[in-house]
């Protein structure tokens, strides 16, 4: 399976978990049974631009995808008058990620902000055709019950290729060369991972960008279903389709009730 597929196929958080008839076939059942409900018109999920330098502190946690994988290396470190994460890739690559339950009906509206470097632009066409630089992704808690056999077959297979195996559904944001954007990119692997490429090209690089997402709105166009709570968060950069070293920044992350 091709690096950049096990990303997609596992880039997001957590536990073990048992689905109701007790195959173990996902970690967000769990999550979903032992966390609260977010409150409040904003919930902050990511405030990057306070934090202490150094170190990437709790709730966020280091996110193993491949067993020996050359971990991805994940800082908060000062840029353009304010501190955000830098995340540096040589080899294999890892993610970052956080345990949160979202309800989307309630908080509908994501916003954060990244950057990938200039430096980036004279390989970005060959290390970022199939393996994006920038990564956001959400995990999703739902009944594994309704899956179908080919499903459920991937997500036991998930947990035999991945550290940790899949959620019941990820929803990943995406910036991929030559994609454009909006293209909604299923997973070659299990029809439970689905991307939204939300840039395309070179003409951003070098600068912050700030997106803003109705989540309830896309995983109902990718997936074709009502999505259930949000139950983690992930980001990862890791090195280029090339095998060239990367580097990219993220700022903070919101959920929004959307007024």
């Amino acid at each position: 399976m091709h690096r950049g597929s096990l990303i997609l196929c596992a880039l997001l958080l957590g536990a073990c978990a048992s689905t109701p008839d007790d195959d173990p076939l996902v970690w967000s059942d769990e999550l979903a049974r032992s966390l609260p409900r977010e409150n409040g018109d904003a919930v902050e999920v990511a405030n990057f631009s306070q934090a202490p330098l150094g170190a990437v502190r709790a709730p966020w946690e280091p996110w193993d995808i491949v067993r020996g994988n050359t971990p991805t290396t994940y800082r908060v470190v000062p840029t353009e008058g304010a501190t955000a994460l830098e995340a540096v890739s040589a080899a294999g690559g890892s993610g970052l990620w956080r345990k949160i339950r979202i309800d989307l009906k309630r908080h509908p509206v994501l916003e954060w902000r990244w950057r990938v470097p200039a430096e980036m632009d004279t390989r970005f066409e060959a290390n970022s055709s199939r393996s994006p630089p920038v990564r956001l992704s959400l995990a999703f808690h739902g009944d594994t019950s309704k899956l179908d056999f080919e499903d459920r077959t991937k997500l036991r297979l998930a947990r035999v290729l991945t550290v940790h195996g899949l959620p019941y559904a990820s929803l990943l944001y995406v910036w991929l060369y030559g994609v454009p954007a909006e293209t909604v990119v299923h997973s070659p692997h299990t029809d439970r991972v689905r991307q939204v490429v939300v840039q395309s090209g070179v003409q951003r690089l070098g600068e912050w960008v700030t997106l803003r997402r109705n989540v309830l709105e896309d995983y109902r166009r990718a997936f074709g279903e009502e999505p259930e709570d949000v139950v983690a968060i992930g980001l990862m950069t890791d090195y280029g389709d090339d095998g060239s070293r990367r580097r990219a920044f993220y700022g903070d992350i919101t959920f929004r009730s959307g007024k």
